[in-house]
């Protein structure tokens, strides 16, 4: 019994028909798939990448399915068959998990978005009056102001502390509204100020043509257009906030205002230094609200980077 390649398929795919020692068909002709014939046309070069792309995979998750694991486990799983799976599941200890860290997970989310929405309200406004409008000194004010993104931020810790004490602000969610608020206004400067000079002139001529005031043009026009831009600052500024451990652990002494970065290093306080499950519960429940906001802001946060945000 021998194959035969007798011809191409309606969609490019190579027909197979298997014959008997006397010649006749012995069974139906078998469609061999374009992916399965790709594969054998690859060279030695994309084997090989795609080899060391699989490897990265797998070191990248590898970490994260050993993290749910230790999630289910006690102390003598954990220290006696660590790679091992959970036997039983300790579902107990994503109960133990939220409650230690449910009220810092909703602390992180209050202070977070409030201090996103406003940086991306007050970004959006300056990148627009720097995009379309022309002023004496506006290319100095915006050079000096992007000159502040040299500046590590941890030479502005003390100064910044200091300013917070005297305003009478520490302990406070505004101790970290603020100054989240105003650190990232250079970077998301940036953003909208490059993206909002891509826009064509010819909308907001209209618009002025037909009696729109100028925030008109901004809140109807600017805005509307320059969503995947406006999205990505908003998701770099809310992880870059919601992961902030060193100013709230500076500003914040409360434990019922504190933010979770800062909660899930105090975890094991309340919980049993050795009791490894309930605190790998408590890192899994706060990162769910990022991978959230990831699922449904990737595809905007990707266009925004994508579509002329430092074209200008």
């Amino acid at each position: 019994m021998a194959a035969v390649r007798d011809g191409q398929g309606s969609e490019g795919a190579a027909t197979v028909v298997v014959r008997g020692e006397s010649g006749a068909a012995a069974d139906q002709p078998v469609l061999t798939s374009g992916a399965a014939l790709s594969i054998l046309r690859l060279t030695g070069g994309q084997l090989l990448l795609y080899a060391v792309l699989l490897i990265l995979l797998i070191v990248t998750f590898i970490p994260i399915v050993y993290l749910v694991a230790l999630s289910l486990k006690d102390n003598g799983q954990i220290y006696g068959r660590f790679w091992s799976m959970p036997d039983p599941y300790r579902w107990e200890n994503f109960a133990l998990g939220s409650l230690a860290i449910w009220r810092a997970v909703l602390n992180s989310i209050l202070t977070s978005g409030t201090s996103t929405a406003a940086t991306v309200l007050l970004a959006s406004l300056s990148g627009y009056v720097f995009a379309r409008h022309r002023f004496p000194g506006k290319e100095l004010i915006y050079t000096g102001i992007l000159a502040l993104l040299m500046i590590p931020p941890i030479l502005t810790l003390i100064p910044a502390y200091v300013l917070i004490l005297n305003m009478g602000l520490e302990n406070t969610y505004w101790a970290l509204i603020l100054p989240w608020t105003s650190g990232g206004q250079v970077f998301a400067l940036l953003l909208c100020r490059s993206f909002f000079a891509t826009l064509p002139e010819e909308f907001f001529d209209a618009a002025r043509i037909d009696g729109a005031s100028e925030l008109q043009s901004f809140a109807q026009i600017a805005v509307p257009l320059s969503a995947p831009i406006l999205v990505t600052v908003a998701v770099v500024r809310l992880v870059t906030t919601y992961n902030q451990f060193m100013w709230p652990l500076v500003v914040i002494s409360s434990p019922k205002k504190q933010v979770v970065a800062v909660a899930l290093t105090q975890f094991t306080s309340e919980i049993g230094v050795t009791d490894l499950g309930p605190q790998m519960a408590g890192y899994i429940l706060a990162s769910i609200p990022l991978i959230v906001l990831f699922s449904f802001g990737m595809r905007h946060y990707v266009r925004g980077l994508t579509a002329g945000g430092l074209k200008a």
